[in-house]
C-alpha cells in the first residue's frame, strides 16, 4: 500500500494475465508501440506517417489492456471486500482503479494534448503504463491512515482474492507464502488470518521468528509440519501444537 504505482500495477497485470488469456500478446503489443513513441520523442527518429502508425498502435493497445484491468478489477472487488470482512472491520475502506489518463477523455487526445510536454521530459506521460489501484478509507489515502497491522490484513485480503479468481479460472490451487505471519498482529487477528488460510484448503507457507504466536490458530484437524531454519539448512520438526 505505501509503495510506489509500479508495484500495484504489477499486483493487477498478475492477476490479469493469469485469467485472461489476451492480456500477454496485447501487453507485449503495448510495450513495443510505447518504446516507440518515447524513442521519436527523445530523438525524433519517425516521420510523421509514422509517429501516427505508431501512435493508433499505442491508443488501440491501451484500450485492449484498460478493458481487461477493468473486467478483472470488477471480479476482484467483492471477493476482496468479502475477504477483507473476515480478517478486519474497516468501514469506508475502497478500492478503486485509475487507469493512466482522464477517464472521460479518449487516449489520443490525451496524447496530442501533452505532446510538447513529452518531447521536453523524453517519455509519455499518460497511458495504461501509468495506471494504479487506489485503496481510500473515506478521503484519505488508506496507506497514509491504516496502522502497520491494518495494512497488513488488507495485503493479505488482496493477495487471498487475487488466488481466489486464479484458482477459479485455472481450476486449481495457489500457494501461498506469508513472512513473519504474527508481525504487527494482535492474537484475533492471527487466528483471523490462519482460519481464512485454513479454509482456503491450499498449501501454505509461513515464516516466523516465534511458532508459539502460532500455537493456537490451527484447528486440530489441520496437517500442519514445523521446519527449522540454521546456517542455511531446513530440518522439519514436530508438529508445533504437540
Amino acid at each position: 500500500l505505501e509503495g510506489a504505482p509500479k508495484i500495484r500495477r504489477q499486483f493487477l497485470d498478475w492477476g490479469v494475465f493469469h485469467v485472461e488469456p489476451r492480456f500477454m500478446s496485447t501487453w507485449q503489443r503495448l510495450q513495443k508501440a510505447l518504446r516507440q513513441r518515447n524513442s521519436w520523442l527523445r530523438h525524433g527518429t519517425l516521420d510523421a506517417v509514422s509517429q501516427a502508425v505508431w501512435d493508433r498502435e499505442l491508443c488501440q493497445a491501451s484500450a485492449e489492456i484498460d478493458e481487461y484491468r477493468r473486467a478483472y478489477i470488477k471480479a476482484l472487488k467483492p471477493v476482496f471486500e468479502q475477504t477483507l470482512s473476515e480478517l478486519v472491520e474497516l468501514e469506508g475502506l475502497t478500492l478503486s482503479y485509475y487507469r493512466g489518463w482522464d477517464k472521460d477523455r479518449e487516449l489520443s487526445a490525451v496524447l496530442a494534448g501533452s505532446l510538447q510536454r513529452d518531447q521536453q521530459i523524453g517519455h509519455t506521460q499518460a497511458g495504461p503504463q501509468r495506471a494504479d489501484l487506489r485503496l481510500r478509507l473515506g478521503a484519505h489515502n488508506a496507506a497514509d491512515i491504516l496502522s502497520r497491522g491494518q495494512q497488513k490484513l488488507v495485503v493479505c485480503a488482496l493477495r487471498i482474492a487475487q488466488g481466489h479468481l486464479v484458482s477459479q479460472a485455472r481450476r486449481g490451487q495457489c500457494i501461498y507464502l506469508v513472512d513473519d505471519l504474527p508481525s504487527e498482529l494482535d492474537e484475533h487477528h492471527r487466528r483471523a488470518l490462519c482460519r481464512l488460510l485454513e479454509d482456503l484448503r491450499c498449501q501454505v507457507f509461513i515464516t516466523c521468528v516465534d511458532h508459539e504466536l502460532l500455537r493456537e490458530g490451527w484447528q486440530t484437524e489441520t496437517p500442519v509440519a514445523l521446519f527449522h531454519v540454521e546456517q542455511g539448512r531446513i530440518t522439519q520438526t514436530h508438529d508445533h501444537r504437540e
